[in-house]
């Protein structure tokens, strides 16, 4: 499946069978997660994949509601850039839309191209045909970016 296809299918499981996944492929998943971009190159995040019941029944029951602007349109530009990726675009997420709209001037920009100034930035991404030199090789992976709970 190429990765047009594969953002077009993909859809949201609330639904599992009565079954860990494998281990290898568990890995390769968290594994993809460690190349997603992040800041400057920093791999803040830690990623935690949590296979032990008891933890995850403890937080099942937080039941913690969450209003997902950020993390939907964080989504929104990750499935973009791979898109992107994919019809040979490069792409780079750029973070500072939230404090440029919550600005005098960035509220003023949103009124002048005629969208409602309640909008919260998120991220913005620049787009185009890749230049020689245009990309960086990455870095190393982090050794400690992902841990497994059993």
């Amino acid at each position: 499946m190429n990765t047009i296809d594969c953002i077009k299918t993909r859809r949201s499981v609330r639904k599992y069978r009565n079954e860990q996944i494998k281990d290898d492929e568990l890995i390769q998943v968290l594994e993809a997660g460690t190349w997603s971009p992040t800041s400057m190159g920093a791999q803040h995040p830690h990623i935690v994949a949590v296979q032990n019941p008891a933890f995850i029944e403890r937080l099942k029951k937080m039941n913690v509601e969450v209003m997902g602007t950020v993390y939907d349109g964080s989504i929104v530009l990750q499935t973009m850039m791979l898109a992107a990726h994919e019809i040979g675009l490069g792409t780079c997420w750029i973070h500072r839309e939230r404090e440029m709209f919550d600005s005098k001037e960035g509220r003023q920009l949103l009124r002048d191209m005629g969208i409602q100034e309640d909008l919260m930035g998120i991220g913005a991404l620049s787009i185009g045909y890749e230049a020689e030199g245009g990309s960086h090789s990455p870095k190393p992976r982090k050794p400690d970016y992902y841990k497994i709970v059993k």
